[in-house]
């Protein structure tokens, strides 16, 4: 793999990355000098002009762009990524970025309507450019810490109702996804309190599978929650098993699925839908829970 590069302030902006992968790590250094910014229309479908290419002796000539890209790791030093860096990448999935990035273009993520997964290499409790990031995306989408947190934000819509006769706009917000993008203090660190105390809220609005998600991210990785928030999430769990069996069983999440049984919900259904999706793992960890749990009994004869 090779990338188009220039100068900027502080070290290096990659203007292209080519070779034939569609899940590309982007270098942390070229030609000795760190990668501290991702430059306009890095990943998207349109030509960009100038730059250098390293190594200077590469054979790559093929554009890691648009629709053949799938995932994308930037280096932690990163601190800029420029407007439509990602535009019309309609097949990306997971992006993985460092803390330090904190600075981002606009149009960021038009048309990549496969995005699902923010990987973020950092612990959960310290500040990041997240806030910011999560400004970019209004669809589904979930924050993953690779120091041991997983938090899933839902889609919002923001509306504008125009008044005709006065020509007034009225500016709305639909879901509870927004209100769960703001859970930040200060200093850019997560408020997870806040992001938990949302969760009440997210139970009017929200589909069955949206909570689950969001109640299993929490579980799966407690970092920071409280005594009563474990319980609030917990209690939705054992109301809609079905629910969170299937998106655990989906995912072929072997911890969810612990965490399910764990809660002492029916698991009939379960493994008959584990049977259906193939997963023979996940059906092993319900059959063994219902022998674990059945009970012997005893006649005359025993005694």
């Amino acid at each position: 793999m090779s990338v188009v590069w220039e100068s900027c302030a502080g070290g290096a902006r990659v203007l292209r990355v080519l070779g034939d992968t569609p899940c590309p790590v982007v270098p942390h250094a070229v030609d000795g000098v760190p990668v501290v910014e991702i430059g306009p229309y890095c990943f998207a479908d349109k030509p960009v002009t100038g730059g250098t290419l390293w190594p200077a002796d590469s054979a790559d000539t093929h554009e890691i762009t648009g629709n053949f890209v799938e995932e994308i790791t930037l280096p932690d030093a990163v601190r800029v990524i420029d407007s439509a860096a990602f535009y019309n990448c309609r097949r990306l999935r997971r992006i993985a970025l460092g803390p330090t990035a904190n600075s981002f273009g606009s149009d960021l993520f038009t048309n990549c309507r496969s995005l699902q997964t923010l990987e973020l290499h950092a612990d959960p409790g310290e500040p990041t450019g997240l806030r910011r990031l999560l400004v970019a995306i209004s669809a589904d989408v979930t924050v993953a810490f690779t120091g041991g947190a997983r938090l899933f934000y839902p889609e919002y819509f923001e509306l504008l109702d125009e008044n005709t006769p006065a020509h007034i706009f009225n500016h709305s917000i639909e879901g509870e996804g927004y209100r769960m993008r703001q859970c930040f203090a200060p200093d850019g660190s997560l408020d997870f309190a806040a992001y938990d105390a949302s969760f009440a809220q997210a139970c009017v609005g929200e589909s069955e599978e949206k909570l689950c998600k969001l109640a299993l991210g929490r579980l799966c990785l407690p970092y920071a929650l409280s005594d009563d928030a474990r319980a609030d999430y917990e209690f939705y769990l054992t109301a809609h098993p079905d629910a969170a069996f299937t998106l655990a069983i989906t995912a072929r999440d072997e911890t969810a699925v612990r965490l399910l049984v764990g809660l002492a919900l029916p698991t009939a259904r379960a493994a008959a839908y584990c049977a259906q999706q193939g997963w023979s793992a996940g059906a092993a960890l319900l059959l063994g829970r219902r022998h674990k749990a059945a009970k012997k009994m005893y006649d005359f004869d025993d005694l």
